[in-house]
């Protein structure tokens, strides 16, 4: 137990090292993000990892909602094609967020997320198999030397990248459908006090609130199963061996978690599952110098309150919307 809880010590303290300039060598890292706001976060800590003489590829599909970054110089973009057109990718969305938006009763409301899920995961996971069809690609990727990869694990691609690349990899996220990120790393979450996602309790529930969480957990095992039933397979099929859900996600070395301590139910968490903080992460000017005493008491509270979260992670800040 001491061993594996000082193995995970040192995988954590390894990311950070990586952020401190001048105090390692310069490394390559394989970044393979996911679409939308996800990588509004994630290209902030490839700009910094590049800034401090880190060599940073960021693996994109040509076809992206996200292109023209202002920090690309900063980094080396490597492009695959695809064949999904962003017409697509636009319609797929718009539909998802409508389908969030409208107001449903359970069980309705799980079923519509559930059929507006797995058709986005089609939709987007296909650029995930046309990039093991780009034979032009994986010849790159296994020539170019890579330490590590950074990615996010919502489509499972990049896990698969870094598998059949025989990489460790740190998990950049906010989180995973089903709770699957910490039933991967077996912590513990308690039905009777922790909300399932879609029930909209909170942790301090009524009998029947509780039957409901319940009943939504024991949903989740079908439910996510049949989403990532086709990344599964088509996972199995590259690296050549029966793979599930688990070897995927409890692989990664680190998992630098988007939370906010604040916001979350308490639950354990194991020594390499790290909170950094911020939903979405952006550059902003620094905040004026405002002396204490001129704050109001509430806003005293909330600095009181959020000045132990490490929020000053690759320069980012919290964009909330309370």
């Amino acid at each position: 137990m001491k061993m594996t809880l000082r193995l995970c010590s040192l995988l954590t303290a390894w990311i950070f090292i990586l952020l401190i300039p001048g105090l390692s060598e310069g490394g390559k890292l394989l970044v393979v993000p996911m679409v939308g706001s996800h990588w509004l976060s994630m290209k902030e800590v490839a700009h910094k990892l590049a800034e401090r003489g880190h060599e940073v590829v960021v693996l994109k599909p040509e076809v992206s909602w996200h292109t023209g970054d202002k920090h690309e110089h900063a980094y080396t973009v490597k492009t695959y094609p695809v064949s999904t057109k962003l017409e697509e990718l636009d319609d797929t969305f718009r539909v998802y967020l409508a389908t969030h938006l409208k107001s449903k009763p359970f069980p309705e409301n799980v079923i519509a997320l559930y059929k507006i899920f797995t058709s986005l995961f089609e939709t987007f996971y296909c650029q995930c198999k046309e990039l093991f069809s780009s034979t032009e690609t994986l010849q790159y990727l296994n020539q170019s030397g890579f330490d590590a990869v950074l990615t996010d694990p919502f489509f499972m691609c990049g896990a698969t990248v870094a598998n059949y690349l025989s990489l460790p990899f740190v998990f950049f996220m906010r989180g995973l459908p089903c709770n699957l990120h910490f039933e991967a790393a077996q912590c513990p979450s308690p039905l009777s006090y922790v909300p399932r996602t879609f029930s909209f309790n909170s942790d301090r529930m009524t009998f029947f609130q509780r039957v409901e969480n319940t009943l939504i957990a024991l949903l989740e095992l079908f439910y996510c199963n049949a989403i990532y039933q086709d990344a599964i397979k088509f996972s199995s099929e590259v690296l050549q061996r029966d793979v599930s859900l688990t070897d995927l996600l409890n692989s990664a070395s680190v998992s630098l978690m988007r939370f906010d301590f604040v916001f979350e139910y308490p639950r354990p968490v194991l020594p390499n599952m790290v909170f950094i903080g911020g939903m979405n992460c952006a550059e902003k000017k620094p905040l004026s110098q405002v002396p204490w005493t001129m704050l109001s008491v509430n806003v005293q509270v909330q600095f009181l309150l959020f000045q132990g979260a490490p929020l000053a992670f690759c320069s980012c800040v919290q964009e909330r919307s309370l």
